[in-house]
């Protein structure tokens, strides 16, 4: 399925869950308060969006997330004011995977619950057959003062269009 946004469109309002790292995460034992986040709050940002269908999956865990925090400062270099990761997982196993990798305050864990803002934009997924419902789709997006600049869609289920050297190199 092709998304519908297309790159120049502005994004859809909307609105995610997360838990912001503070140093208290550290301690293992501390679970944070779920917060949310509006795409309105990205207005004027330059923003690398990339999604995964499950924290703590296979492709997602081992080759879709450490190259995005290994080349943080690549992004940075590059006027990327924020790099965040969105699942359909709720807050709690967003903040548990983005401390178990420790992204720390580099890159933001969103939660999209029942992929409701990828649905928005064509982006989500019927993995219903193996049992994980609807989920966010493999996708990559570059976002600068609210309009698309990037859209890297996985065609499978590697990551290719969606990963930090595809990101870097249209940036």
């Amino acid at each position: 399925m092709a998304p519908t946004i297309k790159v120049g469109d502005t994004i859809p309002e909307g609105t995610f869950s997360y838990i912001a790292y503070t140093p208290e995460l550290d301690d293992h034992s501390a679970c944070g308060i779920p917060t949310k986040l509006s795409t309105k709050e990205w207005k004027g940002k330059k923003v690398v969006l990339f999604s995964v269908p499950g924290a703590f999956t296979p492709t997602c865990h081992s080759n879709h997330l450490p190259p995005y925090l290994e080349k943080y400062d690549q992004f940075k270099a590059k006027g990327v004011d924020v790099i965040a990761v969105v699942a359909a997982n709720d807050a709690f196993v967003m903040s548990g995977w983005a401390r178990f990798t420790g992204l720390k305050d580099k890159i933001l864990a969103l939660s999209d619950p029942d992929a409701k803002w990828s649905a928005s934009i064509g982006l989500d997924k019927d993995l219903s057959a193996i049992g994980f419902g609807t989920r966010t789709d493999r996708y990559a997006l570059i976002i600068d003062d609210l309009k698309v600049k990037y859209i890297g869609l996985e065609p499978g289920s590697e990551v290719t269009v969606s990963g930090a050297d595809a990101v870097l190199a249209a940036l």
